[in-house]
Protein backbone atom coordinates (compact mmCIF):
# COMPACT_ATOMS: atom_id res chain seq x y z
CA UNK A 1 0.00 0.00 0.00
CA UNK A 2 1.17 3.52 -0.81
CA UNK A 3 0.64 4.96 2.65
CA UNK A 4 1.68 8.48 1.82
CA UNK A 5 -0.67 8.62 -1.18
CA UNK A 6 -3.50 7.34 1.03
CA UNK A 7 -2.90 10.17 3.49
CA UNK A 8 -2.74 12.73 0.68
CA UNK A 9 -6.07 11.51 -0.74
CA UNK A 10 -7.76 11.81 2.66
CA UNK A 11 -6.54 15.40 2.97
CA UNK A 12 -7.68 16.19 -0.58
CA UNK A 13 -11.13 14.86 0.30
CA UNK A 14 -11.37 17.46 3.06
CA UNK A 15 -10.19 20.21 0.74
CA UNK A 16 -12.74 19.24 -1.92
CA UNK A 17 -15.51 19.46 0.69
CA UNK A 18 -14.28 22.81 1.95
CA UNK A 19 -13.63 21.30 5.38
CA UNK A 20 -9.83 21.42 5.43
CA UNK A 21 -8.78 23.36 8.50
CA UNK A 22 -6.06 25.97 8.21
CA UNK A 23 -4.73 27.25 11.52
CA UNK A 24 -4.17 30.97 11.78
CA UNK A 25 -0.63 31.65 13.01
CA UNK A 26 -1.40 33.97 15.92
CA UNK A 27 0.53 35.57 18.76
CA UNK A 28 -1.66 36.96 21.50
CA UNK A 29 -0.57 40.23 23.09
CA UNK A 30 -0.31 39.94 26.87
CA UNK A 31 -2.50 42.58 28.47
CA UNK A 32 -3.98 43.70 25.14
CA UNK A 33 -6.76 41.15 24.46
CA UNK A 34 -8.53 40.83 21.99
CA UNK A 35 -5.60 42.02 19.85
CA UNK A 36 -3.01 39.65 18.40
CA UNK A 37 -0.33 39.40 15.73
CA UNK A 38 -1.10 37.24 12.71
CA UNK A 39 1.85 35.84 10.75
CA UNK A 40 0.86 35.33 7.11
CA UNK A 41 2.36 35.85 3.69
CA UNK A 42 5.76 36.58 5.20
CA UNK A 43 4.52 39.62 7.11
CA UNK A 44 2.95 40.38 10.50
CA UNK A 45 -0.55 41.85 10.78
CA UNK A 46 -2.36 43.25 13.81
CA UNK A 47 -5.70 41.46 14.09
CA UNK A 48 -8.73 41.48 16.36
CA UNK A 49 -9.74 38.05 17.66
CA UNK A 50 -13.49 37.37 17.68
CA UNK A 51 -13.65 33.62 18.26
CA UNK A 52 -11.58 32.83 21.35
CA UNK A 53 -13.02 30.70 24.14
CA UNK A 54 -11.05 32.80 26.63
CA UNK A 55 -14.45 34.37 27.17
CA UNK A 56 -13.50 36.83 29.93
CA UNK A 57 -9.92 37.52 28.82
CA UNK A 58 -8.61 35.92 32.01
CA UNK A 59 -5.67 34.47 30.09
CA UNK A 60 -4.36 38.05 30.00
CA UNK A 61 -5.26 39.04 33.57
CA UNK A 62 -2.26 40.29 35.54
CA UNK A 63 -3.34 38.41 38.68
CA UNK A 64 -3.26 35.14 36.73
CA UNK A 65 0.04 35.93 35.02
CA UNK A 66 1.71 36.89 38.31
CA UNK A 67 0.57 33.64 39.93
CA UNK A 68 2.01 31.62 37.04
CA UNK A 69 5.34 33.47 37.17
CA UNK A 70 5.60 32.97 40.94
CA UNK A 71 4.89 29.24 40.64
CA UNK A 72 7.51 28.79 37.92
CA UNK A 73 10.08 30.50 40.12
CA UNK A 74 9.05 28.36 43.06
CA UNK A 75 8.45 24.93 41.48
CA UNK A 76 9.99 24.95 38.00
CA UNK A 77 8.31 24.11 34.72
CA UNK A 78 6.86 20.59 34.89
CA UNK A 79 5.10 18.40 37.40
CA UNK A 80 7.61 15.57 37.10
CA UNK A 81 5.18 12.89 35.95
CA UNK A 82 1.85 11.43 36.96
CA UNK A 83 0.48 12.21 40.39
CA UNK A 84 0.79 8.54 41.29
CA UNK A 85 4.54 8.56 40.63
CA UNK A 86 5.73 12.14 41.02
CA UNK A 87 3.38 13.04 43.83
CA UNK A 88 0.72 15.72 44.05
CA UNK A 89 2.01 19.26 43.96
CA UNK A 90 0.54 21.49 46.66
CA UNK A 91 -0.97 23.74 43.96
CA UNK A 92 -2.99 20.72 42.77
CA UNK A 93 -4.40 20.29 46.25
CA UNK A 94 -5.27 23.97 46.60
CA UNK A 95 -6.90 24.09 43.16
CA UNK A 96 -9.08 21.05 43.84
CA UNK A 97 -10.17 22.52 47.15
CA UNK A 98 -11.08 25.80 45.43
CA UNK A 99 -13.07 24.02 42.71
CA UNK A 100 -14.98 21.98 45.27
CA UNK A 101 -15.79 25.20 47.11
CA UNK A 102 -16.90 26.83 43.85
CA UNK A 103 -19.44 24.08 43.22
CA UNK A 104 -20.36 23.36 46.84
CA UNK A 105 -19.22 19.73 46.60
CA UNK A 106 -17.19 17.47 48.86
CA UNK A 107 -14.31 17.13 46.42
CA UNK A 108 -12.94 17.86 42.96
CA UNK A 109 -10.37 16.21 40.69
CA UNK A 110 -8.30 17.98 38.04
CA UNK A 111 -7.21 16.62 34.64
CA UNK A 112 -4.95 17.83 31.84
CA UNK A 113 -7.99 18.96 29.82
CA UNK A 114 -11.78 19.03 29.84
CA UNK A 115 -11.74 16.42 27.06
CA UNK A 116 -9.76 14.02 29.26
CA UNK A 117 -12.02 14.77 32.23
CA UNK A 118 -15.13 13.81 30.27
CA UNK A 119 -13.57 10.85 28.52
CA UNK A 120 -12.07 9.40 31.70
CA UNK A 121 -15.02 9.94 34.01
CA UNK A 122 -17.71 8.62 31.68
CA UNK A 123 -15.70 5.63 30.47
CA UNK A 124 -14.85 4.70 34.07
CA UNK A 125 -18.38 5.06 35.41
CA UNK A 126 -19.93 3.29 32.43
CA UNK A 127 -17.54 0.38 32.85
CA UNK A 128 -17.80 0.07 36.62
CA UNK A 129 -21.49 0.60 37.41
CA UNK A 130 -23.09 -2.87 37.01
CA UNK A 131 -25.56 -3.17 34.11
CA UNK A 132 -25.48 0.60 33.70
CA UNK A 133 -27.57 2.57 31.18
CA UNK A 134 -26.13 5.82 29.83
CA UNK A 135 -28.65 8.36 28.51
CA UNK A 136 -26.92 10.99 26.39
CA UNK A 137 -28.14 14.14 24.64
CA UNK A 138 -27.79 13.82 20.86
CA UNK A 139 -25.69 17.01 20.68
CA UNK A 140 -23.24 16.16 23.46
CA UNK A 141 -19.58 17.02 22.91
CA UNK A 142 -17.18 14.58 21.26
CA UNK A 143 -15.37 14.01 24.57
CA UNK A 144 -18.58 12.76 26.16
CA UNK A 145 -19.42 10.59 23.17
CA UNK A 146 -15.94 9.04 23.22
CA UNK A 147 -16.20 8.35 26.94
CA UNK A 148 -19.52 6.59 26.41
CA UNK A 149 -18.17 4.60 23.45
CA UNK A 150 -15.33 3.24 25.58
CA UNK A 151 -17.73 1.32 27.79
CA UNK A 152 -19.81 -1.79 27.26
CA UNK A 153 -22.77 -0.13 28.96
CA UNK A 154 -26.11 0.20 27.22
CA UNK A 155 -26.45 3.66 25.73
CA UNK A 156 -29.60 5.54 24.75
CA UNK A 157 -29.54 8.83 22.84
CA UNK A 158 -32.27 11.35 23.61
CA UNK A 159 -33.49 14.24 21.50
CA UNK A 160 -31.66 17.48 22.22
CA UNK A 161 -32.80 19.16 25.45
CA UNK A 162 -35.99 17.07 25.47
CA UNK A 163 -37.08 16.00 29.00
CA UNK A 164 -40.14 14.28 27.55
CA UNK A 165 -37.98 11.94 25.50
CA UNK A 166 -35.72 11.30 28.50
CA UNK A 167 -38.72 10.26 30.58
CA UNK A 168 -39.97 8.06 27.77
CA UNK A 169 -36.63 6.23 27.78
CA UNK A 170 -36.44 6.04 31.58
CA UNK A 171 -39.87 4.43 31.77
CA UNK A 172 -38.49 1.50 29.82
CA UNK A 173 -35.60 0.88 32.23
CA UNK A 174 -35.83 -1.06 35.50
CA UNK A 175 -35.76 1.52 38.28
CA UNK A 176 -33.10 -0.48 40.14
CA UNK A 177 -30.64 -0.42 37.21
CA UNK A 178 -27.88 2.21 37.52
CA UNK A 179 -28.61 5.08 35.13
CA UNK A 180 -26.76 8.25 34.20
CA UNK A 181 -28.34 11.24 32.42
CA UNK A 182 -25.56 13.02 30.54
CA UNK A 183 -25.92 16.54 29.14
CA UNK A 184 -24.27 19.93 28.74
CA UNK A 185 -25.53 23.04 30.46
CA UNK A 186 -24.72 25.30 27.49
CA UNK A 187 -24.19 24.04 23.96
CA UNK A 188 -21.43 26.17 22.51
CA UNK A 189 -22.28 26.02 18.81
CA UNK A 190 -25.96 27.07 19.03
CA UNK A 191 -25.80 28.86 22.37
CA UNK A 192 -28.84 27.10 23.85
CA UNK A 193 -29.20 25.98 27.47
CA UNK A 194 -30.36 22.67 28.93
CA UNK A 195 -33.50 22.27 31.08
CA UNK A 196 -31.42 21.37 34.14
CA UNK A 197 -34.30 21.37 36.64
CA UNK A 198 -36.39 19.04 34.52
CA UNK A 199 -33.50 16.62 34.08
CA UNK A 200 -32.83 16.64 37.84
CA UNK A 201 -36.53 16.02 38.52
CA UNK A 202 -36.43 12.99 36.24
CA UNK A 203 -33.24 11.70 37.83
CA UNK A 204 -34.85 11.80 41.26
CA UNK A 205 -38.07 10.24 40.01
CA UNK A 206 -36.38 7.31 38.26
CA UNK A 207 -33.31 6.75 40.43
CA UNK A 208 -30.69 8.09 37.99
CA UNK A 209 -27.48 10.06 38.48
CA UNK A 210 -26.84 13.28 36.58
CA UNK A 211 -23.67 14.29 34.74
CA UNK A 212 -23.49 17.90 33.58
CA UNK A 213 -20.81 19.42 31.38
CA UNK A 214 -20.49 23.12 32.31
CA UNK A 215 -17.36 23.88 30.28
CA UNK A 216 -18.87 26.80 28.35
CA UNK A 217 -20.58 28.19 31.46
CA UNK A 218 -18.15 28.02 34.40
CA UNK A 219 -16.85 31.48 35.16
CA UNK A 220 -19.62 33.03 33.08
CA UNK A 221 -22.92 32.28 34.83
CA UNK A 222 -24.13 32.32 38.42
CA UNK A 223 -23.37 34.80 41.17
CA UNK A 224 -19.92 33.28 41.74
CA UNK A 225 -19.34 31.88 38.25
CA UNK A 226 -20.10 28.25 39.07
CA UNK A 227 -22.18 27.90 35.92
CA UNK A 228 -25.76 27.75 34.65
CA UNK A 229 -26.69 25.28 37.39
CA UNK A 230 -25.75 27.86 40.01
CA UNK A 231 -27.67 30.57 38.16
CA UNK A 232 -30.75 28.34 38.03
CA UNK A 233 -30.50 27.18 41.66
CA UNK A 234 -29.92 23.54 40.67
CA UNK A 235 -26.24 22.99 41.46
CA UNK A 236 -26.91 21.10 44.71
CA UNK A 237 -29.04 18.55 42.83
CA UNK A 238 -26.36 17.43 40.37
CA UNK A 239 -24.24 14.35 41.04
CA UNK A 240 -21.24 15.09 38.81
CA UNK A 241 -20.24 18.51 37.53
CA UNK A 242 -17.56 18.67 34.86
CA UNK A 243 -15.82 21.89 33.93
CA UNK A 244 -12.80 23.41 32.29
CA UNK A 245 -10.08 25.83 33.29
CA UNK A 246 -9.40 26.78 29.67
CA UNK A 247 -12.40 28.97 28.79
CA UNK A 248 -14.01 31.22 31.37
CA UNK A 249 -10.92 30.88 33.56
CA UNK A 250 -8.50 31.43 30.67
CA UNK A 251 -5.80 28.84 31.43
CA UNK A 252 -5.92 25.09 30.59
CA UNK A 253 -7.13 21.87 32.19
CA UNK A 254 -10.37 20.17 33.17
CA UNK A 255 -12.01 18.86 36.32
CA UNK A 256 -14.92 17.07 37.89
CA UNK A 257 -16.64 17.93 41.16
CA UNK A 258 -18.90 15.76 43.29
CA UNK A 259 -18.81 13.47 46.29
CA UNK A 260 -15.49 12.48 47.81
CA UNK A 261 -16.12 8.81 47.07
CA UNK A 262 -17.01 9.42 43.41
CA UNK A 263 -13.89 11.54 42.84
CA UNK A 264 -11.79 8.93 44.59
CA UNK A 265 -13.13 6.18 42.32
CA UNK A 266 -12.17 8.16 39.20
CA UNK A 267 -8.77 8.97 40.74
CA UNK A 268 -8.18 5.30 41.57
CA UNK A 269 -9.65 3.58 38.50
CA UNK A 270 -9.68 6.13 35.67
CA UNK A 271 -6.87 5.33 33.26
CA UNK A 272 -6.98 8.81 31.72
CA UNK A 273 -6.05 10.15 35.15
CA UNK A 274 -3.70 7.42 36.35
CA UNK A 275 -1.46 7.35 33.27
CA UNK A 276 -1.42 11.06 32.32
CA UNK A 277 1.33 13.42 33.39
CA UNK A 278 -0.23 15.85 35.82
CA UNK A 279 -0.86 19.53 35.31
CA UNK A 280 2.28 21.68 35.68
CA UNK A 281 2.35 23.55 39.01
CA UNK A 282 2.43 26.92 37.23
CA UNK A 283 -0.76 26.05 35.35
CA UNK A 284 -2.44 24.94 38.55
CA UNK A 285 -1.34 28.14 40.31
CA UNK A 286 -2.62 30.32 37.46
CA UNK A 287 -5.93 28.41 37.41
CA UNK A 288 -6.27 28.78 41.16
CA UNK A 289 -5.72 32.53 40.94
CA UNK A 290 -8.20 32.82 38.08
CA UNK A 291 -10.96 30.86 39.83
CA UNK A 292 -10.53 32.93 42.99
CA UNK A 293 -10.62 36.18 41.01
CA UNK A 294 -13.62 35.27 38.84
CA UNK A 295 -15.64 34.05 41.85
CA UNK A 296 -15.45 37.50 43.45
CA UNK A 297 -15.82 39.69 40.34
CA UNK A 298 -19.40 39.34 39.17
CA UNK A 299 -19.04 42.57 37.20
CA UNK A 300 -17.10 40.54 34.61
CA UNK A 301 -20.17 38.39 34.01
CA UNK A 302 -22.41 41.44 33.76
CA UNK A 303 -20.08 43.09 31.24
CA UNK A 304 -19.76 39.87 29.29
CA UNK A 305 -23.52 39.46 28.89
CA UNK A 306 -23.89 43.11 27.86
CA UNK A 307 -21.25 42.76 25.13
CA UNK A 308 -22.89 39.60 23.78
CA UNK A 309 -26.36 41.17 23.77
CA UNK A 310 -25.02 44.31 22.08
CA UNK A 311 -23.27 42.38 19.32
CA UNK A 312 -26.33 40.19 18.69
CA UNK A 313 -28.57 43.21 18.36
CA UNK A 314 -26.12 45.07 16.11
CA UNK A 315 -25.84 42.01 13.87
CA UNK A 316 -29.61 41.58 13.69
CA UNK A 317 -30.15 45.27 13.00
CA UNK A 318 -27.85 44.93 10.00
CA UNK A 319 -29.75 41.89 8.71
CA UNK A 320 -27.10 39.25 9.29
CA UNK A 321 -28.59 35.77 9.90
CA UNK A 322 -27.91 35.47 13.64
CA UNK A 323 -29.11 32.12 14.93
CA UNK A 324 -31.33 32.15 18.00
CA UNK A 325 -29.05 32.09 21.06
CA UNK A 326 -29.96 32.83 24.67
CA UNK A 327 -26.35 32.81 25.83
CA UNK A 328 -23.09 34.62 25.09
CA UNK A 329 -22.56 32.70 21.84
CA UNK A 330 -23.29 34.72 18.67
CA UNK A 331 -23.57 32.30 15.71
CA UNK A 332 -24.14 33.69 12.21
CA UNK A 333 -25.53 31.08 9.83
CA UNK A 334 -23.80 30.57 6.50
CA UNK A 335 -25.01 27.10 5.57
CA UNK A 336 -22.25 26.00 3.18
CA UNK A 337 -18.70 24.92 3.99
CA UNK A 338 -16.73 26.53 1.13
CA UNK A 339 -18.56 29.84 1.52
CA UNK A 340 -18.06 29.80 5.27
CA UNK A 341 -14.31 29.37 4.80
CA UNK A 342 -14.25 32.09 2.14
CA UNK A 343 -16.05 34.56 4.43
CA UNK A 344 -13.59 33.83 7.21
CA UNK A 345 -10.60 34.21 4.89
CA UNK A 346 -11.74 37.58 3.57
CA UNK A 347 -12.45 38.91 7.06
CA UNK A 348 -8.89 38.03 8.02
CA UNK A 349 -7.03 38.90 4.81
CA UNK A 350 -8.87 42.14 4.04
CA UNK A 351 -10.04 43.41 7.42
CA UNK A 352 -7.67 41.77 9.95
CA UNK A 353 -10.59 40.22 11.80
CA UNK A 354 -10.13 36.64 12.92
CA UNK A 355 -13.17 34.40 13.26
CA UNK A 356 -12.78 30.71 12.48
CA UNK A 357 -15.33 28.98 10.19
CA UNK A 358 -17.31 26.27 11.98
CA UNK A 359 -17.93 23.35 9.63
CA UNK A 360 -18.80 19.64 9.82
CA UNK A 361 -18.20 17.57 11.96
CA UNK A 362 -18.32 20.28 14.63
CA UNK A 363 -21.79 21.17 13.35
CA UNK A 364 -24.17 19.38 10.98
CA UNK A 365 -23.78 19.87 7.24
CA UNK A 366 -25.94 22.72 6.07
CA UNK A 367 -25.55 24.61 9.35
CA UNK A 368 -22.00 25.91 8.81
CA UNK A 369 -21.52 29.21 10.56
CA UNK A 370 -19.28 31.98 11.82
CA UNK A 371 -19.26 31.85 15.62
CA UNK A 372 -18.47 35.10 17.42
CA UNK A 373 -17.59 35.21 21.12
CA UNK A 374 -17.45 38.79 22.40
CA UNK A 375 -15.67 39.40 25.69
CA UNK A 376 -15.83 42.23 28.25
CA UNK A 377 -12.67 43.56 26.57
CA UNK A 378 -14.20 44.02 23.11
CA UNK A 379 -14.87 47.76 22.78
CA UNK A 380 -17.64 49.60 20.97
CA UNK A 381 -15.06 50.47 18.31
CA UNK A 382 -14.20 46.77 17.91
CA UNK A 383 -17.90 46.08 17.31
CA UNK A 384 -18.21 49.00 14.86
CA UNK A 385 -15.20 47.71 12.89
CA UNK A 386 -16.62 44.19 12.84
CA UNK A 387 -20.02 45.33 11.57
CA UNK A 388 -18.44 47.43 8.83
CA UNK A 389 -16.22 44.51 7.80
CA UNK A 390 -19.13 42.08 7.77
CA UNK A 391 -21.10 44.45 5.54
CA UNK A 392 -18.23 44.63 3.05
CA UNK A 393 -17.76 40.85 3.03
CA UNK A 394 -21.49 40.21 2.63
CA UNK A 395 -21.62 42.60 -0.33
CA UNK A 396 -18.43 41.16 -1.87
CA UNK A 397 -19.93 37.66 -1.99
CA UNK A 398 -23.35 38.93 -3.10
CA UNK A 399 -25.16 37.63 -0.05
CA UNK A 400 -28.62 38.79 0.92
CA UNK A 401 -29.51 40.33 4.25
CA UNK A 402 -32.47 38.99 6.24
CA UNK A 403 -35.59 40.55 7.71
CA UNK A 404 -36.47 39.96 11.37
CA UNK A 405 -39.22 37.55 10.30
CA UNK A 406 -36.77 35.56 8.18
CA UNK A 407 -34.28 35.49 11.06
CA UNK A 408 -36.88 34.04 13.40
CA UNK A 409 -37.07 30.98 11.15
CA UNK A 410 -33.39 30.04 11.43
CA UNK A 411 -33.26 29.55 15.22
Amino acid sequence: MDYNNFFAEKINDLKDEGRYRVFADLERHAGAYPHASNYRDGTVHDVTVWCSNDYLGMGQNSVVLDAMHDAIDKCGAGAGGTRNIAGTNHYHVLLEEELAALHGTEAALIFSSGWVANMTTLSTLGSMLPDCVLLSDELNHNSMIEGIRHTKAERLIFRHNDPGHVEELLKGIDKDRPKLIIFESLYSMDGDIAPIKEFCDLAEKYGAMTFIDEVHAVGLYGETGAGVAERDGQMHRLDIIQGTLAKGFGVVGGYIAGTRNMCDVIRSYGTGFIFSTSMPPAVAAASLASVKYVRTHNELRIQHQERAATLKQRMRDEGFPVMDSISHIVPVLVGEAVLCKSLSDRLLDTHNIYVQPINYPTVSRGTERLRFTPSPLHSDKNIDDLIASMNEVWEFFGLNKMTSDEMAKIG
